[in-house]
């Protein structure tokens, strides 16, 4: 009986799959020969001012754009001819219905309909009278949460102080965390204010704030689930990266999940780093049954962050979502086409002690802001030729050749190469800018890049050719280790 459903299985799936690429062949046509039409548009639920992504094709000529009720809307973004981004208006009706794009002479609607959702607080993780030290983590419980846009504390000064929602800790459907500010917090009792999109004050308990101590600092860990070793390349509606739990391997999975990590991402947020110009995904199950949230997840999908190098952050909470429901027996599958699957992880953050600095050198921005010249020029001590800002100790050097290191500088849209002093080549091969995982925006301009050279090419040249920071719009201030 066993190899009666196995042999269904792989039938459903083989089916599956023909008509996968039968959509797919159409869609290859590209969007300027296939007319006016929409794909998928994301999120599926909405409340008033909720921004809406709609993915399709023949969006330049659209004049209009139609929600449940009749409501039209003309005040929208067309992005592409393929994207279109839009607030959803007051009026929707509460029973739904499907969306419908217009241009002069044609008119097409969604396949999926668009549902109204509205906020329910039913519970916190802290009630009143209780005490929220900076940096503790604080739980919002209820139903569509994910309508939750800000939460409003007081600052050190007594003025508000708002923590927007892409700020949160985790913000799902039925429960959301923010973080309360580690310093910046008033030492006092006051009720703080979630806001969502469509208007709503929701009050939280009246509780008493405390700043954390001096000696607190909040560090990120990234726990890795399962990492791709290059022996898997890019999907093409395969079956590859294919994982199982501990107890229902078959033999077809990539990678067998050990039970606890299983149960975490079941529960948990977690994290896939994807690579791929244009990655249509689909999280599903092995079987090809159940579809993670319902449907493929494309660029200008909310869960799915460019990170500016030809990567890509998947975002995962599979809470609520019917793929819990037979993950275990048919697996969890990452299939569509145009990326490969790179790494999963979880994110956690610990408290820890204030980290030692080791300064390699500091400026003090009287060098100017880089403009693609050779101001930042850094050698080795036995290197120097007279052209670098600092010629670095060799013990430093050397130290930096195999050691994670830190840029800190100063700039409002920064592009950052680091290259030979010959321009030979460019770590990472790529520039950075923001939205890339390893340049991190800090506040009032400042952002700080991670720099690990192990393993690059640059390596190899370094010695002789030195270490340039060129690009545009910014100024280095600070090289240094963290230990």
């Amino acid at each position: 009986m066993k190899h009666i459903i196995n042999y269904l299985g792989t039938l459903l799936a083989v089916v599956l799959i023909a008509a996968t690429f039968t959509a797919c062949s159409e869609d290859d046509m590209g969007s300027a020969n296939v007319g006016l039409g929409i794909k998928v548009f994301f999120p599926t639920k909405v409340v008033t001012n909720q921004p809406i992504t709609i993915n399709g094709s023949g969006f330049n000529g659209v004049t209009e754009i139609e929600f449940p009720n009749g409501v039209k809307v003309t005040d929208f973004e067309i992005v592409s001819n393929d994207m279109i981004r839009v607030k959803a208006p007051s009026g929707i009706a509460a029973e739904g219905g499907k969306l419908i794009v217009r241009t002069a002479n044609d008119a097409a609607e969604s396949r999926m309909p668009l549902t109204l959702g509205h906020t329910n607080v039913t519970g916190f993780s802290k009630q009143p009278g209780e005490t929220a030290t900076g940096g503790e983590l604080i739980t919002v419980f209820g139903t569509d949460l994910e309508f939750i846009n800000c939460v409003e504390l007081v600052d050190a000064e007594g003025n508000p102080k708002m923590i927007d929602h892409k700020d949160f800790y985790r913000k799902g459907t039925s429960n959301l965390i923010f973080r309360v500010p580690l310093k910046d917090i008033a030492d006092s009792t006051f009720v703080g204010m979630l806001h969502t999109y469509d208007g709503q004050h929701i009050p939280l308990p009246e509780l008493t704030y405390e700043p954390a101590a001096d000696e607190g600092h909040w560090e990120t860990v990234k726990t890795t689930i399962w990492q791709n070793g290059g022996t898997l390349g890019e999907i093409n509606w395969g079956g590859d990266y294919r994982f199982a739990t501990e107890g229902h391997s078959t033999g077809e999975e990539c990678y067998v999940i050990p039970q606890d990590e299983w149960d975490r991402m079941k529960t948990e947020t977690f994290y896939v780093l994807i690579k791929g110009a244009n990655p249509q995904i689909r999280v599903t199950s092995g079987w090809w049954s159940t579809t993670w949230t319902g449907n493929d997840i494309q660029p200008g999908n909310e869960r799915l962050t460019d990170n500016g190098d030809g990567t890509w952050l998947l975002t995962v909470d599979l809470a609520g979502d019917a793929l819990l429901d037979v993950m275990d027996e048919q697996h969890l599958l990452f299939t569509g086409s145009g990326y490969s699957v790179e790494a999963i992880y979880f994110i956690d953050e610990i408290i820890g002690g204030g980290p030692k600095e080791i300064v390699i050198w500091e400026g003090d921005g009287s060098a100017g802001e880089v403009n693609w010249n050779g101001t930042y020029r850094f050698s080795n001590v036995e290197h120097t030729t007279g052209e670098e800002i600092y010629a670095i100790p060799m013990d430093l050097w050397e130290k930096l050749k195999t050691n994670t290191f830190y840029l800190l500088l100063q700039g409002n849209n920064p592009q950052i190469r680091v290259t030979s002093g010959w321009w030979s080549t460019t770590w990472t091969g790529n520039d950075i800018q923001p939205g890339n995982e390893l340049l991190e925006e800090i506040g009032d301009g400042a952002w700080v890049l991670t720099i690990d050279l192990a393993g690059d090419p640059l390596l190899d040249v370094m010695d002789e050719q030195h270490l340039l920071f060129t690009g545009s719009g910014f100024t280095p201030m600070k090289l240094y280790f963290q230990e």
